[in-house]
């Protein structure tokens, strides 16, 4: 079953290549969608993709990359996107 998360991860996740090693995972797992830094200092993450699939992609942000210090991770379901791939948003 196809599913679409949004993720909000707190803590120190900005500067450590969050986003970036989040597109890594999201490949790796066949998820597309999106992450970008909020102003806020967390990142939000947009997933869509098989439920197993979605669901690793959350489990590996609780911890995120080496120099990430994740204090909490927040999901939401969201209607379907239909996004096609996995992309970093700037601002």
């Amino acid at each position: 079953m196809i599913v679409h998360k949004k993720i909000q991860v707190t803590g120190k996740v900005q500067g450590v290549f969050f986003r970036g090693s989040t597109r890594e995972q999201a490949e790796k797992l066949g998820v597309r969608g999106t992450a970008q830094n909020l102003r806020d200092g967390s990142v939000e993450i947009f997933a869509e993709g098989e439920a197993p699939a979605v669901q690793a992609l959350i489990d590996w942000c609780r911890t995120g990359p080496p120099r990430a210090v994740v204090e909490k991770v927040v999901i939401e379901e969201k209607p379907l996107k239909g996004y096609t791939d996995f992309h970093v948003i700037r601002f």
